[in-house]
């Protein structure tokens, strides 16, 4: 190829020659591209595209039906000649381009063969290396090679064979820590399973042969742990198990003790225990909750007892341990000084044998060996002795023979504690065991509470406690209080079950107590016909102590009470009340109420709330069945006399009187919390006193209607008085008499004085529609004298002498 080149070169001129033509030949090429459309040297030039292809082949040379016109056949021939002469023009220049380029193209070609040659070469030369490599291995190294080769193989070996002995060793760890357990040595069995964590997790970690083994030691220290609690609730149950009494052995046994005592249980007939207890009444039951309660407190006790043992040996091993580290300090302090006393020089000289430093060492050893053995006999690291031991929080007893024991001897005062150095704890564990003997003991006084809870609860199930009386309800209220404080006592901490309970079975015995009450008034309201009752000497006698500050109900009738005769009022701070027998049950209702809060405090805001209740619905029933006049339809009452109503206000005042005592009796017992409850006697107060001045109201309606109806007939005419004034004065006075009696009378004064009012606007409208005016003529006579009847009439009533009727505005001015 390369003498072809030559020769071809040989040919054509030289390159010099033609530089002015090959320009001319260039611009001539460029303008011969120049004629090729640009939509051929586009990059997305596609036929495919309809653009282009309409561009590339336009569809108006086919137009022509057939195709085979002439004109058609003319274009398409013009258009084919067209792009074979683009054609043309571009392949000149491709071949002008590699004419341009032949030099470099045939310089590739020749250093193409060179490389080649090279290559081959370099081929050779390695073999050669490779060959002498090879009888060099072959002669000097391979021997070598394979000494180290198998020195390497055999400790790979050695290490196999110590790791499956280690894994042999593993292996039996499960059937070995078997063995250990059946004999209960709980101590040698947990420090080889925790021997055989470490070494799985430090030399056989990711060995996949004992993938599972961790997680089955793991269950076996569980399984550990419960043979070890086990066996000390074995121990716990026993010890604490022991006769509380000479003739009590167990618990439940006093309830089955309890039944069996009673003889109107027939246990053939009802088997069940629970049945049965439920049939004692409430003094056979009590007496057996407080025989349950006794025997807790003393069970309380003893676990106290055994607790407190338990938390002086921690309290003496922390002591001990603290002081076993002080001396490790002063130990070291005083080595420190003596090697520091030393002169560097004195210690390297010998002296018989020995050296000058050693000599003094001798002579300072015997004291401080002294010290030594003083303190091992008294610290945790001493010699072992018994089995038994109380070092371990999960009340291990005892331990592998191989390893060394721990033993304990303790009394209140001073405990003697020995520890081996393997199972002792850290201090922060025997802090933590310290604060869990409290919790244990409190967690005891739980399950006393929650035995206690179920006890009750059985008694409860046929609705025994809710149909307690309220001294019944307060016995057991005050036993479980006091229960509650003992155990708190013992324990140092409340358990709230109990406490729960109780204030549970408080809220259902409020309910039942307000129901009872409330309809216990509703009955007697229903019942009630609003005339005045006597007062029976004991209702006085209850006002009375009322009257001393102190709320509270006598707890027997007095002899005296009941010789002494009703009277007709009750005597209230020197102030009279006429009332009905409803009210003076009301008010020992309210009464039993306060007492009921003095006994039992944590329902004081529930008491609240219903005493607040039973008032407003005295209000409110009383008002419908006086001012609503329920009472005709409910007992029977022909109409709703003055006096009803009066006695009714008069009953009402006396409730508003106390309400302020109750008020301050709830107030002194009611959590601060809770004092914004007080304002419900405020609306009670309210309520109450608008209720009176609807009653004195509606008397001097009844007295307005009479005047309208007697005075719109009034005439002025003889005789004097008239039948209009002499009737007024009747109904007055019979108004008068049915009030005086039962209501103050200052308050009857304020009544007469609105009603007087009432009768003076009607007379002056009349004597308006009359047209009689103050002109002295014979109709102001007559007026005047009936006035003067009325006037003198009314002053002579009692009470009311003093009134103020003054009757000038009646009179129309003269015009």
């Amino acid at each position: 190829r390369e003498k072809i080149h030559e020769r071809c070169k040989n040919i054509c001129p030289p390159k010099d020659t033609f530089d002015r033509t090959l320009l001319h030949i260039h611009d001539k090429s460029r303008t011969d591209l120049e004629q090729v459309p640009k939509i051929f040297t586009k990059p997305d030039f596609a036929l495919d595209d309809s653009l282009t292809f309409n561009s590339v082949l336009p569809w108006s040379h086919f137009n022509t039906a057939g195709g085979k016109g002439s004109r058609d056949a003319a274009s398409s021939k013009l258009l084919q000649e067209k792009l074979s002469h683009y054609l043309d023009i571009v392949e000149v220049n491709i071949a002008h381009q590699i004419s341009l380029r032949s030099e470099a193209f045939f310089h590739a070609m020749t250093s193409q063969h060179e490389l080649q040659d090279y290559l081959k070469k370099t081929s050779q030369a390695v073999k050669m290396l490779r060959d002498k490599i090879a009888q060099i291995d072959k002669v000097m190294c391979e021997g070598s090679l394979h000494i180290l080769r198998l020195a390497l193989t055999r400790n790979n070996c050695v290490k196999v064979y110590n790791k499956l002995k280690l894994m042999a060793t593993v292996h039996q760890t499960q059937p070995t820590v078997q063995v250990l357990l059946s004999t209960s040595e709980f101590v040698g069995a947990l420090d080889l399973i925790a021997t055989t964590q470490e070494v799985l997790q430090q030399e056989l970690q990711g060995t996949h042969s004992f993938r599972h083994l961790g997680s089955q030691l793991c269950e076996l220290e569980k399984l550990i742990d419960k043979m070890m609690i086990a066996e000390f609730s074995a121990y716990s149950h026993s010890d604490l198990s022991r006769p509380l009494e000479d003739d009590c052995q167990v618990l439940e046994e006093r309830v089955i003790n309890k039944i069996s005592q009673i003889e109107e249980i027939d246990t053939d007939v009802v088997v069940k225990l629970a049945d049965q207890m439920r049939m004692l009444n409430f003094p056979q039951w009590i007496d057996l909750l407080k025989d349950i309660f006794s025997k807790f407190t003393i069970f309380l006790q003893r676990v106290k007892a055994t607790m407190n043992i338990i938390h002086s040996v921690v309290l003496s091993v922390l002591d001990k341990n603290q002081r076993t580290k002080e001396l490790e300090e002063i130990s070291q302090q005083k080595s420190a000084a003596k090697d520091n006393s030393l002169d560097s020089e004195v210690a390297y000289l010998t002296h018989e044998g020995l050296f000058i430093s050693d000599a003094f060492g001798e002579g300072e050893l015997a004291p401080v060996a002294m010290d030594t053995t003083s303190h091992r006999n008294a610290s945790p690291n001493s010699d072992p002795c018994s089995s038994d031991s109380v070092s371990e929080p999960e009340g291990t007893t005892d331990s592998s023979p191989s390893k060394e024991h721990t033993s304990a001897s303790g009394t209140t005062g001073d405990v003697d504690i020995m520890i081996s150095e393997d199972v002792k704890l850290t201090d922060l564990e025997l802090r933590k065991l310290a604060n869990n003997i409290q919790e244990l003991l409190c967690s005891a006084s739980d399950i006393c509470h929650d035995r206690a809870v179920k006890f009750l609860m059985s008694r409860a199930k046929d609705g025994f406690l809710e149909k307690l009386n309220s001294t019944e309800f307060i016995t057991l209220s005050r036993l479980l209080e006091a229960f509650i404080a003992d155990t708190e006592r013992i324990c140092g901490r409340k358990s709230m079950s109990l406490l729960g309970a109780l204030q549970s079975q408080a809220n259902k015995f409020v309910n039942r107590f307000h129901e009872e009450r409330k309809t216990k008034l509703s009955l007697l309201l229903d019942n009630e016909r609003w005339k005045q009752a006597d007062v029976p000497a004991e209702f006085q006698d209850l006002v009375d102590s009322i009257a001393d500050g102190k709320i509270a109900l006598p707890d027997k009738k007095s002899a005296s009470a009941e010789e002494r005769k009703p009277a007709e009022v009750l005597i209230v701070e020197g102030q009279q009340y006429a009332v009905v027998g409803t009210v003076l049950l009301l008010i020992r209702i309210i009464l039993e109420y306060c007492q009921c809060v003095d006994h039992i405090p944590s329902v004081t805001t529930d008491m609240l709330t219903r005493l607040s209740d039973l008032l407003k619905y005295f209000n409110s029933r009383s008002c419908q069945l006086v001012l609503g006049a329920g009472a005709l339809q409910v007992v029977g009452l022909k109409t709703i006399t003055t006096k009803n109503l009066a006695l009714s206000s008069r009953c009402l005042q006396l409730i508003v009187h106390y309400i302020p005592a109750i008020r301050a009796h709830f107030e002194a017992r009611l959590p601060p919390k809770q004092c914004s409850m007080l304002r419900h006697f405020d609306h009670i107060t309210k309520d109450y006193h608008d209720h009176i001045a609807e009653i004195s109201a509606k008397l001097v309606a009844i007295m307005d209607s009479l005047f309208d109806k007697l005075l719109s007939k009034y005439e002025v005419k003889a005789p004097v008085p008239s039948a209009c004034f002499r009737n007024i004065c009747k109904q007055m006075t019979k108004m008068h008499e049915a009030i005086f009696d039962l209501l103050p009378e200052e308050q009857t004064q304020m009544l007469f004085l609105r009603i007087n009012a009432s009768y003076k606007l009607h007379l002056k409208k009349q004597l308006s529609h009359l047209n009689v005016i103050n002109d002295g003529g014979p109709q102001n006579g007559l007026v005047t004298a009936d006035v003067a009847f009325y006037t003198g009439n009314l002053q002579a009533l009692k009470g009311l002498k003093d009134l103020d009727l003054n009757m000038a505005e009646i009179w129309e001015q003269k015009r």
